[in-house]
Formats: C-alpha cells, sequence, structure tokens
C-alpha cells in the first residue's frame, strides 16, 4: 500500500516506545492514527516474543477496527489485523491476541482471560465524546427502557480506566485529549497539523489530510 511507513520510521518509533520501559501507559497523542496503530501494534507484536501472554487490542467500534485493518500503514499489521477480526481471537507463537470494542458487550472474551496473564493493551479512540454509550442489547446489567437499552452506571472513560488497575502496559492512542496516569508520546517524524485554505475557507487542523483514500 502506498504511504506505508518506512521500514526505518517504524523500527526507530518501535525502539523508542521499547526505551520507555519505565512508563507503564503511554498515550500516543498525535493525529496520524493510521501510522500510530502500526507503531503501537508492532511494539506489542515485539513485546510479545519476550513477555508471553494475553494482550488485548480495544478499538472504539468494528467500524474503526475495518479502517485500521485496510489502512494501518504496514502490510504486516494490516494482514495480523484483517485475521483477527474474526474470531477476535488469535495465537501468535507463545502468545494470544484479543480484540474487544468500547462496549462492553463484547468483552466476553477477554473478560475470561486472568488478569495475571494479560501483559499488555492497545486502546484506540475515534473522536466520540461518549463512546460507550452505543450498547447493544447483550450488554449484561444494562436496563432496558421503553425507548431501547440504558448505560450501566459506570465510571468515565472505564473502556480504559478498566483496564489501566491491572495492564502492566497499556498504549492509548487518541489524538486531542488528556488521560491521567499515561506518559505523552510524540514521533518526531510526524509533523503537526496545520490548517490548510482552499478558495478562502480555512479548513481546521482535525482534518487528516492523509487519511482520505
Amino acid at each position: 500500500m502506498g504511504h506505508d511507513l518506512s521500514k526505518a520510521h517504524l523500527y526507530e518509533s518501535v525502539k523508542s516506545v521499547v526505551d520507555l520501559d519505565g512508563y507503564p501507559h503511554l498515550h500516543f497523542c498525535q493525529h496520524k492514527l493510521f501510522c500510530l496503530f502500526s507503531i503501537a501494534f508492532q511494539y506489542f507484536l515485539f513485546q510479545s516474543t519476550k513477555k508471553p501472554g494475553a494482550y488485548i487490542i480495544r478499538i472504539e467500534d468494528s467500524m474503526l477496527a475495518d479502517k485500521l485493518a485496510r489502512r494501518a500503514k504496514d502490510q504486516s499489521t494490516r494482514r495480523f489485523l484483517n485475521t483477527l477480526l474474526l474470531p477476535r481471537k488469535y495465537k501468535y507463537n507463545k502468545s494470544v491476541f484479543y480484540l474487544d470494542f468500547f462496549h462492553i458487550g463484547s468483552w466476553n472474551l477477554t473478560n475470561d482471560i486472568p488478569k495475571k496473564n494479560v501483559q499488555g493493551a492497545i486502546i484506540v479512540k475515534n473522536s466520540s465524546s461518549s463512546p460507550m454509550n452505543s450498547i447493544s442489547e447483550e450488554v449484561p446489567g444494562a436496563e432496558v427502557a421503553e425507548d431501547g437499552p440504558v448505560i450501566p452506571d459506570l465510571p468515565p472513560n472505564y473502556f480504559y480506566t478498566s483496564l489501566q488497575e491491572f495492564v502492566p502496559k497499556t498504549v492509548i492512542i487518541a489524538y486531542e485529549s488528556e488521560w491521567e496516569n499515561t506518559h505523552k508520546v510524540e514521533f518526531p517524524f510526524i509533523k503537526k497539523q496545520q490548517k490548510k485554505t482552499i478558495s478562502g475557507v480555512t479548513l481546521g487542523g482535525d482534518l487528516d489530510w492523509d487519511s482520505f483514500e
């Protein structure tokens, strides 16, 4: 695929994350979602060979997972995530990778993993302000009202904080947001966004021009 990360950028980026071993929870805060996911995934793929166990990939929704499987910035990550989409569990050497989403109805596989076995997790947030409000009727503990299911009374950002409590290493990928108890990571090859003007109309910096197909 065109515009993949160069091997040098990917290697150096993963190496820089490995060097941050003293920080248990990392926040990839830049705007290049597909680049950042490739770096985070390749980092945990490497870690899985050093620390075998369970690794969780928690993505905001299935639509975003499909996009990442098509547009992550290296072939290995795209191929692996495509394999993981169904059945959301894949054994790699002595480790197992699991895929779930921000609604707790999708956590049936990951809830069954003994917590001591979980070695790492990637959390990928898109743009929803309240990403856990879109839940399905099978959500355990949800009260059903006349207008549909109601989300259980959960703490803010539970899709992430619930993992922080027991996972020794996490990477959250989220642009223009703040996350407690995390260390921000920026990669020097990713340039800061600049506003662009077309025919006198200024477009905000939240548009990722490289994401258009």
